[in-house]
């Protein structure tokens, strides 16, 4: 809202469309998810932290994406705080976290929580559902809006290299969910609940079940949109690679040309 008033006060005007999706898909749904059903049941039922959290660190800051918020501060920002922000994001972190194959690998080390006691202490302490709720969503948004907004350049090799590992994720992030599915002991050694619960709450294990179930389901689908990703900044960087050559004259291209030629014979020697 800050950005948008400061174009305002400029006589500029920000797009409705990206602010329609950063309001109303985006903060939309976070609301839906903390204060909803998810949020209300994260502590009590697994498969609500579960899913709470997959959800947040996705879909969330997916659809606050589609709000352009990087385009929206280098548009509204000037001198100093511009040239902050322009640091920030190239820097070796936003480079390391806007690596398509970090997203996959983050959450296969977040969702294997699940698999352990950790889980259970988290889930029952009101400071980490708080903290879930504010840090997750974050650490979301630092690992999408360097792919959404092309923050982050690649070279043509990485991002094939990114596409290929990105496959390979597919399947290694389900393992969590995969194994919380089919284990058949309470994996985060909670009690069980001591309080009078409606009569539709699952047993503890099919609760676990339950949660794997959903974890497996939205490692798959979250995967999906990341290749999509990679293969139109694939296409886009090869596209202006060519737009580069085509645009270069017969003696730079001849230059080029020989260039190759002479280090690919140093290479062959």
């Amino acid at each position: 809202m800050a950005g948008i008033l400061a174009l305002h006060r400029r006589g500029e005007h920000w797009r409705l469309k990206p602010t329609l999706g950063f309001y109303v898909l985006g903060l939309g749904s976070y609301a839906f998810i903390e204060f909803g059903f998810l949020g209300a049941y994260s502590q009590e039922l697994r498969f609500a932290f579960t899913t709470r959290i997959a959800l947040l660190l996705f879909a969330v800051p997916a659809l606050l994406a589609t709000g352009k918020p990087v385009e929206l501060a280098r548009a509204a920002l000037t001198g100093r705080p511009l040239r902050a922000l322009n640091r920030f994001l190239d820097s070796k972190l936003v480079g390391i976290m806007g690596n398509a194959v970090f997203g996959p690998v983050f959450a296969l080390v977040a969702f294997s929580i699940f698999l352990t006691p950790v889980a259970g202490t988290l889930r029952a302490s009101p400071v980490a559902q708080d903290a879930i709720g504010l840090v997750i969503p974050v650490v979301g948004l630092m690992m999408v809006l360097p792919l959404t907004e092309l923050v982050v350049a690649r070279t043509s090799l990485f991002i094939a290299a990114e596409f290929m590992l990105a496959f390979v994720e597919l399947v290694i992030d389900a393992i969590p969910g995969i194994l919380l599915r089919l284990n058949d002991a309470i994996l985060d050694h909670a009690g069980p609940i001591t309080t009078a619960v409606p009569g539709w709450f699952p047993s503890p294990l099919r609760d676990q079940q339950l949660s794997g179930d959903l974890l497996w389901f939205i490692a798959e689908i979250a995967d999906i949109p990341i290749l999509i990703l990679l293969f139109i900044r694939w296409s886009k960087h090869d596209r202006n690679e060519a737009k580069q050559i085509d645009e270069l004259s017969d003696e730079e291209m001849d230059a080029l040309t020989q260039a190759h030629l002479k280090s690919f014979g140093n290479r062959s020697d």
